[in-house]
């Protein structure tokens, strides 16, 4: 019986253009089993559009995205139960509680999770006493808290996250680090679009311009 692949992400010869605009042209590059890869550039550059084509939410003109060595069109609902996306914004709910938002995500990618491992994941990223307060009611990076902790109960092999620190606190950006370090540490892979540094840093950066 064959082996199956190990999880590999690769982007070959991407581009997009948005109108006359071109965002980005011929971007290549890999994430291995156990790295990060960062996307930097400045604003407007196209890191977000890049991402997005990436996890399949926008079709680059050209170019090809490959999983565990096959195209991602070839099986697409195999990469999306391998594939946590998010994007620069929290994506929260604010008539519910942090812990309805946290169950809610959860229960969108069919991660079934038990009570003690959501009070345990709330009460890692600081949430447990608030878990009931309506979202509204939570500061910004508490917000974002509420997204660590999806983070750290979905067992997605790939992350692809844009922005992944806004509005985090240093306590918050240091757990942050900590959730990536263990998710690499148990073989996943994530790409992030980020203009911070991070330990553990990553493997490769992929710079983008028009």
């Amino acid at each position: 019986m064959p082996t199956a692949a190990p999880p590999r992400l690769e982007a070959r010869s991407l581009a997009c253009s948005r109108g006359v605009a071109t965002l980005f042209r011929d971007v290549s590059f890999r994430v291995e089993r156990g790295e990060w890869v960062a996307l930097r550039g400045p604003n407007g550059s196209g890191k977000t559009t890049l991402l997005r084509c990436v996890a399949g939410l926008t079709h680059a003109d050209v170019g090809e995205v490959r999983w565990a060595g096959e195209p991602v069109r070839a099986d697409p609902a195999r990469f999306h139960a391998a594939i946590l996306y998010a994007g620069h914004l929290a994506g929260i709910k604010d008539d519910l509680s942090a812990e309805e938002n946290l169950r809610g995500a959860l229960a969108l990618r069919g991660v079934q999770r038990g009570n003690a491992e959501i009070l345990a994941a709330l009460g890692e990223v600081g949430l447990e006493k608030r878990r009931h307060l309506p979202a509204r009611r939570l500061s910004a990076g508490q917000r974002r808290r509420i997204g660590l902790a999806r983070l750290a109960l979905d067992p997605a092999a790939f992350w692809a996250l844009d922005e992944p620190l806004t509005a985090l606190d240093d306590a918050g950006q240091a757990l942050f680090s900590r959730l990536l370090a263990r998710h690499l540490e148990r073989g996943g892979l994530a790409l992030l679009a980020t203009h911070h540094d991070l330990d553990p840093p990553p493997a490769r950066v992929v710079r983008i311009a028009p």
